[in-house]
């Protein structure tokens, strides 16, 4: 756990950087800071591994005041990842990875099996990476080893400035997936400064505003802080558009689902037009025996096809398998509401199946999905 109580830092001109902050960041959590230039992110970062000692108040890590530990020792047991990595350019992607083990007093045994464990865990084979040099690394990598090397103490406490900065955004995406992947893992208490809204909704388990001389606005949930901003300085800053950046933050639920007719591929286009006919839609879902989704069935359109307009009349051979479509546009129960309103753009689908362990569930369709955001902020409108 992370604690600042009263925390304030006045530079030597008189400029508050950091106003009275009292905020905690709970044990395996990650706290993502934003707010705009001058408002005091990365002092507040830095006042945790003693980079920056503050004028007022405590720092304290898992209950001990920072200002009585030893500054080196400190800095060892907390990592630290910067917006530039930087790596020891004339050491290899190993070395700089075993950097802290080494001042640890860890033995080569150790250190050897702890570097190729954390590259494997950021994604890069160690067969592959371990003897390149910085320069041969791409922007993504080069991160990746920063954040490799950060964690190879094991350390409790991660500081992040700007860690993905640096890299282009399909870069950024992929590098935002990845991180949130290890901390499901490993469970690390984190600090995470950035200036991008949007990277602060997809990373942070709580989000701290700071205004203009590090004064703290509002500290809260991702959903909490886009659907109900404490002060106008957090409706400002969050933005006009907060409305639907709690697409990220809201999860498709089986509540929200809607659930149209389900049929067999083996069920005849007769059966199948009843089934819609009686629900008042004109379309089915088609699964197999154990519930895996298989595609969709217009069924009346099917029978025109077959030149027969009567249902009843179709031959018994006449099944749902021969005129069923695939339903590509899919997603998971639990995946944020922005994932499936992406599929929809990106198979120009009007509906989008859910899935709970690949058995089939029910439909988000666009009604659904604006109901579900609306649930979301507790049946208020949805903000602009």
């Amino acid at each position: 756990m992370i604690r600042f109580e009263g925390v304030s830092k006045k530079f030597a001109n008189g400029t508050n950087a950091v106003t009275d902050l009292d905020l905690e960041v709970r044990a395996g959590e990650l706290c993502v800071l934003v707010g705009p230039s001058g408002g005091g992110k990365t002092t507040v970062l830095r006042m945790v591994n003693r980079l920056v000692e503050p004028t007022g108040g405590r720092v304290l890590v898992d209950g001990r005041d920072v200002a009585s530990l030893d500054r080196v020792e400190l800095r060892r047991r907390t990592g630290y990842v910067i917006q530039q990595p930087g790596l020891f350019p004339h050491l290899r992607v190993a070395d700089n990875v075993a950097a802290v083990p080494r001042l640890l007093g860890w033995d080569k045994a150790r250190t050897k099996r702890r570097v190729a464990e954390l590259l494997e865990l950021v994604g890069l084979d160690p067969a592959t990476y371990a003897a390149r040099y910085p320069h041969e690394l791409s922007g993504g990598q080069a991160q990746r080893v920063g954040v490799a090397r950060a964690l190879a103490g094991d350390p409790p406490v991660l500081l992040m400035d700007e860690p993905f900065g640096a890299v282009d955004p399909i870069a950024r995406d992929r590098l935002q997936q990845e991180f949130l992947r290890l901390q499901a893992q490993l469970h690390k208490t984190i600090m995470l400064v950035t200036h991008d809204v949007d990277e602060a909704v997809t990373m942070g388990d709580r989000i701290a505003v700071l205004s203009q001389g590090g004064i703290l606005q509002q500290h809260g949930a991702p959903a909490d802080v886009l659907g109900a901003p404490a002060t106008p300085f957090v409706a400002d800053f969050i933005g006009a558009d907060r409305g639907l950046r709690r697409l990220a933050v809201t999860p498709v639920e089986a509540g929200d689902l809607y659930r149209p007719p389900v049929v067999s591929p083996r069920t005849s286009l007769a059966q199948a037009e009843a089934a819609v006919v009686a629900e008042g839609t004109h379309w089915a879902v088609v699964v197999d025996d154990a519930g895996h989704l298989l595609g969709w069935v217009e069924p009346v359109a099917a029978l025109q096809r077959t030149g027969r307009t009567d249902g009843a009349s179709a031959d018994a051979g006449t099944t749902v398998g021969r005129f069923m479509r695939p339903l590509e546009a899919r997603v998971s129960v639990g995946a944020p509401l922005k994932v499936a309103f992406a599929a929809m753009l990106q198979h120009d689908a009007a509906w989008v199946a859910v899935l709970e362990n690949d058995t089939y569930v029910g439909v988000l369709t666009p009604d659904a999905l604006h109901a579900a955001l609306r649930r979301s902020v507790g049946g208020a409108p949805v903000p602009a």
